[in-house]
């Protein structure tokens, strides 16, 4: 196993512009570093369940993940094309207390979340089950990998609270923004 690959590709894939990138973004610009991280944690613990979920049922879907990768990209980018819409329509003038920033939400988010599903569902398999089959190298796959994907998460609150005040300062314009990435990426995600 070329660890190197395993390590770069978990980088450009988790630390790249998606629908929990732009989420925890959004949060942190809105809410706050707080309710950032509880998001991040939630996203965090979502995506190492799916990770161990991609090592114990990759055998059982292997006749079967084609049928869900597409009910998954049609569920997923809806949800991105809903989460644009509640994005570009934000009352700007008024504080946001609602429910998106939390642990529970970061955590579905990941589960319809098609840039994850699809990442932790082959990112075993392709890098790590050809070469490794007992469950101590896995196990420390799907850390190593969760741990990736918790530091990206990070980046993206630091890069929101570093920039929150010009973020505050163009708040329409940084929504508009955020939904055409979200429009964007749901339209990608079915290319």
């Amino acid at each position: 196993m070329n660890i190197a690959s395993l390590i770069l590709y978990c980088f450009i894939v988790t630390f790249s512009p998606g629908p929990t990138n732009i989420v925890i973004l959004s949060t942190t610009h809105h809410h706050g570093t707080k309710r950032a991280m509880q998001y991040t944690y939630g996203a965090t613990v979502a995506f190492g369940i799916l990770l161990l979920l991609s090592v114990v049922l990759n055998s059982l879907l292997v006749t079967i993940i084609p049928k869900i990768l597409v009910v998954m990209q049609l569920i997923g980018s809806l949800y991105m094309l809903y989460l644009a819409y509640q994005v570009y329509k934000m009352d700007v003038s008024k504080p946001i207390d609602n429910q998106t920033g939390t642990f529970w939400s970061g955590f579905a988010m990941q589960f319809i979340n098609p840039k994850v599903v699809l990442f932790t569902m082959t990112v075993i398999p392709s890098f790590v089950m050809p070469y490794y089959t007992d469950m101590s190298a896995l196990i420390i796959s799907v850390i190593l990998i969760t741990v990736i994907g918790f530091l990206a998460f990070l980046t993206w609150v630091l890069f929101g609270t570093l920039f929150r005040d010009f973020l505050q300062k163009h708040k329409k314009a940084v929504n508009v923004a955020m939904a055409l990435f979200l429009v964007f990426a749901a339209v990608m995600i079915n290319k």
